[in-house]
């Protein structure tokens, strides 16, 4: 049990009626998990506004509610409190509740549309190495030291972001490494929390159909650094034209790190393939198992991360070496025919063209670059042409499928990527609405090596589908069918 008024310690409270000065069990934003002394804090979400459920939340045995507007009908004996906004008070009751625990470990956030799984996980990865216990929060996964959970969002919800970060304090962590979204920032999730440092990655089109805006979308990811304090450090990628704009307002420490432009932290590519690629950082070569220019770039930033929170430079290269790929991020597999298929999470613009760069610069002879690709529904709709004119131009062959239709007809998707294809690519488009069935068309086109991308879902083990997940494997789908071609 904890005291109301503790818990709301640092919460902009508008009006109060009723104590604070009692105790509650839980902190609760879904009125379905609510039991007796909870507090219950009503969030306007996009789908749905917790205020609705105000009631309800009081009839499971609430004894507190934390509200934007008080109720007209409000019973006796329960005590509600005001709050200028819900999402805020929410992160920092989070917060107070499990203790403050981003207070007692370093914690890491890494930002940007592309990288930040991979700069966390390998992070993560590479510290372990090094004898830490560490933490991630990841798009993949939560570790708890060894532990781990599952996730649904590339940012959790604050209650879960403190609970995890609670268990790792009981763990012993030391470190942890956290993606931050620009809808996790925006929905105040992160608020509360306090980050030892901040890393950019980089910044292109995606979730303008949340933030409407490009501008929008870049001063949000922006927030995580304004918020960092002078002992903090703010780690950007300058080659990006935003990289700088990160660092502005920050009292952070603030570095910078780059392949092309003068840094802090740099970085050559000398050979670049399919097994990996030789680095160059600073005056030391570095071998990694990860390849592409956009890979360097997260193999730096991870460098660049590890010597500001104080492991040893040589050493740092020696573990880089040794990291495997993450899963779903130009994760590959070459087939007796020599057929390789690459699986990747590129689902915006500039991640597919970054992976099919990479792809065609790894070509050695007459081998075919075959992709099979799709958007998600209910998602920004403008990158669909971008996307499809990217594909149809970078690739010999194109599939355009199903991604996560969710509540769209897949026939739609394709019928908008498609408007981005310029004549002279049409010849190379085939559109096949099942993703099973796209995968499979691909090996079938594919002779001996030649490459397969398939691309946009990555890790996912799932499709989703007028609101109904069914089990699917980019990965487990391409092999298999390889593996069953070669027999």
């Amino acid at each position: 049990m904890k005291v109301l008024k503790d818990i709301l310690f640092g919460v902009s409270l508008t009006a109060v009626s009723g104590t604070t000065n009692c105790s509650v069990n839980a902190v609760c934003f879904d009125s379905r998990n609510v039991q007796m002394d909870d507090v219950f804090v009503a969030i306007k979400g996009t789908l749905t506004d917790g205020h609705n459920y105000i009631r309800k939340a009081i009839d499971l045995g609430a004894k507190a509610i934390i509200c934007e507007q008080l109720p007209e009908d409000m019973v006796n004996e329960i005590t509600y409190v005001e709050v200028a906004n819900g999402n805020s008070a929410l992160a920092v009751m989070a917060s107070n509740f499990y203790g403050n625990p981003s207070k007692n470990l370093k914690l890491i956030g890494v930002t940007g549309t592309n990288g930040k799984t991979t700069v966390t996980s390998l992070l993560y990865q590479l510290f372990k190495k090094a004898g830490y216990k560490v933490g991630l929060l990841s798009t993949i996964k939560i570790m708890v030291d060894d532990t781990e959970y599952k996730t649904t969002h590339t940012t959790p919800d604050a209650l879960t972001i403190n609970q995890n970060l609670s268990l790792m304090n009981d763990a012993g962590v030391e470190f942890c490494f956290m993606e931050v979204s620009s809808h996790g920032i925006h929905q105040k999730r992160t608020e509360g929390l306090v980050f030892e440092g901040a890393v950019f990655t980089n910044l292109s089109h995606d979730h303008l159909d949340y933030h409407r805006t490009f501008a929008e979308y870049r001063d949000t990811k922006k927030l995580l650094f304004d918020n960092l304090s002078k002992k903090g450090f703010a780690l950007t990628n300058i080659d990006d034209k935003n990289g700088l704009v990160m660092l502005q307002n920050t009292n952070a420490r603030k570095y910078t790190y780059a392949l092309q432009n003068y840094a802090d932290f740099k970085v050559q590519i000398l050979e670049n393939q399919f097994d990996g690629q030789l680095l160059k950082v600073g005056d030391h070569e570095l071998w990694t198992k990860l390849i592409g220019h956009f890979n360097a770039y997260n193999m730096l930033a991870i460098y660049a991360t590890a010597d500001l929170l104080g492991l040893e430079k040589l050493e740092t290269l020696r573990l880089l070496s040794e990291l495997d790929n993450v899963d779903g991020r130009f994760q590959y597999y070459i087939s007796k025919q020599k057929i390789t298929a690459i699986v990747d999470y590129a689902h915006t613009p500039d991640a597919l063209k970054n992976v099919l760069e990479t792809i065609n610069t790894l070509r050695t002879g007459n081998e075919n670059v075959i992709t099979v690709v799709g958007c998600g529904g209910d998602r920004d709709r403008s990158k669909r042409p971008v996307m499809g004119n990217i594909a149809s131009e970078m690739s010999d062959k194109v599939i355009f499928t199903s991604d996560n239709p969710r509540t769209e007809l897949p026939s739609e998707i394709i019928a908008e990527m498609e408007t981005g294809v310029e004549p002279q690519y049409t010849n190379k488009i085939l559109a096949i609405e099942n993703r099973e069935q796209a995968i499979k068309t691909a090996c079938q086109l594919a002779a001996a090596n030649d490459i397969i991308l398939v691309a946009g879902k990555g890790h996912e083990t799932y499709q989703e589908s007028n609101g109904k997940r069914i089990d699917f494997d980019d990965f487990k789908m391409v092999t298999e069918v390889l593996k069953s071609l070669d027999k």
